[in-house]
């Protein structure tokens, strides 16, 4: 079904409308794995830092979008024992990050329903989270959305139809978001069994090719034009 899944989102992503309320082109792809050697002599558990990093990034690339890739195995998540503290650490991203400036709007790529809410306030973690679910074409699936600002319960309650397009949030500061660079964390799930307002977005090594077929690329939905490599 999750093979399936991602056939579907190739062949109808145009319908997607834009997931920020900003254009994602030009974007610039950031290398967070252990071959960019910045990364080694920076302090990721300090936001600030971090940030100011991504800032800096982007602003050499000419663009204020960053792209964080899916299935990228990262060195990133040593700051939190959220992902070292099993018998093998998670690295393998499940998701795309879009990071933009703190208040951009967040909005439904296709039709949904509110499926529900969560504040994963760990440091690490997904802080303020909305998942929605999708029906496309007889095939249902979920699209999560992490790092977000504080939501609104009661204008956003589980059950609520949203159009492709609306705007239901923004992305959120630090140290809210759960201590990261601003930006949003855009993953689709095949199936989400009973999971509500939480989701795994990243996986470990030895398990990611089971895990990237449940949570297929989501690039089809996002329409991405010209995509700079970061330096």
């Amino acid at each position: 079904m999750s093979r399936a899944l991602s056939e579907l989102l190739q062949r109808v992503g145009g319908r997607a409308r834009p997931v920020l309320g900003m254009t994602l082109e030009p974007a610039a792809a950031l290398d967070l794995t252990a071959g960019n050697p910045t990364l080694a002599s920076l302090d990721l558990a300090d936001a600030a830092a971090f940030s100011a990093w991504v800032d800096a990034v982007l602003a050499r690339a000419g663009t204020s979008v960053g792209i964080g890739r899916w299935g990228e195995d990262r060195t990133i998540y040593r700051i939190s024992p959220l992902f070292t503290g099993e018998a093998e650490a998670r690295s393998v991203h499940l998701g795309i990050d879009l990071f933009a400036p703190a208040g951009t709007t967040v909005h439904a790529p296709l039709d949904a329903t509110v499926h529900s809410l969560g504040n994963n306030a760990r440091p690490g973690d997904y802080g303020p989270t909305v998942i929605l679910e999708h029906e496309l074409d007889g095939t249902r699936f979920w699209t999560l959305y992490g790092h977000l600002a504080p939501i609104d319960t009661a204008s956003l309650p589980p059950g609520r139809r949203l159009a492709a397009g609306d705007a239901f949030s923004a992305l959120g500061t630090w140290p809210g978001n759960g201590g990261w660079p601003p930006h949003l964390h855009f993953q689709v799930i095949a199936d989400i069994g009973t999971h509500r307002g939480d989701f795994p977005g990243v996986a470990v090594p030895s398990e990611a090719e089971r895990w990237l077929v449940l949570c297929p690329d989501p690039t089809p939905l996002l329409g991405l034009g010209e995509v700079r490599v970061a330096v």
